[in-house]
């Protein structure tokens, strides 16, 4: 058994997590952490075995927890890391703000991060996966972030340290990010309320809104996102090469591969986070048979099957 810091704020051992993800599955953290303040969760870090892995979570939009839970410390930001200010063309925000929150706020005060309206999750999450559409990616704005490392000291962090690529950072393992800074274009604000109006709209007529899912599955082969535009191509989409090798709507226990967009995952029910990832496997299996495209998962697994 781990003996753990005593912290001022909540921790909870052996907290099962599904109820914690979108897609509503998984096993059992080690223990969730829900910190005080930021000196807290530095206090706790620096005071917690060495030993014991921890993992930094969001909203769990973009995860799946596997049925066996995750042996580790896992640490959730919440009110007291959440806020936006707005100075200038500078946008600050703690990484438990929602993307849909900062990019509205943003909007009002004429800036535009209309891309981050569409993207589930929150802002530290978004750093971390350089989350991105309709052209425009995290790295396209980023100007630095503040954050813990596993030992319990803050740290300031810069574009080159964290190496945006497609879809993913050089995020060390165990630092725990607790503020974000943004340098946003300027834009008028009705006409960027009404650039996130239609494309909600469109985010609705072509993806599975009501539906539990992680977002998008697979990244895109072309190594892009979507840009929304009429001269977007569809070559060396996820979707498209999901299709094209006949598995829109394909099955495995509780678990569906979408019928309105193909790379997304869906939890029908009652399916297992076996089930998912199996499709998921699965999915992958086909399409390299059918086309030679090796996809790669943008959904995180993590845990103990």
């Amino acid at each position: 058994m781990t003996d753990f810091p005593t912290p001022r704020g909540t921790l909870t051992p052996d907290r099962p997590l599904a109820d914690l993800t979108w897609l509503r599955v998984g096993g059992p953290a080690k223990a969730l952490f829900q910190p005080a303040d930021r000196e807290d969760l530095a206090a706790f870090l620096r005071d917690l075995d060495p030993a014991t892995p921890v993992f930094p979570m969001g909203v769990g939009s973009n995860l799946i927890v596997r049925d066996g839970g995750l042996d580790a410390v896992v640490i959730r930001l919440g009110r007291g890391f959440n806020g936006i200010t707005i100075d200038g063309p500078r946008v600050t925000c703690g990484p438990a703000a929602l993307d849909a929150h900062v990019a509205r706020k943003a909007a009002d005060q004429g800036l535009d991060l209309t891309f981050l309206r569409t993207i589930p999750g929150a802002i530290g999450g978004a750093v971390r996966m350089n989350a991105g559409c309709y052209g425009s990616y995290i790295a396209d704005v980023f100007v630095e972030a503040t954050a813990v490392t596993r030992q319990g000291e803050t740290i300031t962090l810069t574009a080159d340290d964290l190496n945006f690529a497609y879809r993913s950072t050089d995020l060390p393992e165990g630092m725990v990010i607790v503020e974000v800074v943004l340098e946003a274009p300027e834009g008028d604000p009705e006409t960027l309320h009404q650039r996130m109006t239609d494309q909600l709209a469109k985010r609705d007529a072509t993806q599975p809104t009501k539906d539990r899912t992680a977002g998008s599955t697979f990244r895109n082969p072309a190594g892009f996102s979507s840009t929304g535009r009429d001269d977007d191509t569809h070559e060396l989409k996820a979707w498209k090469v999901i299709d094209e090798a006949g598995l829109r709507g394909q099955t495995l226990g509780g678990a569906q591969m979408s019928e309105k967009h193909p790379n997304f995952l869906i939890n029908t029910g009652g399916a297992t986070a076996a089930d998912l990832e199996d499709l998921g496997e699965l999915v992958r299996k086909r399409v390299l048979k059918h086309s030679g495209i090796e996809l790669q998962w943008e959904v995180l697994r993590v845990g103990k099957r």
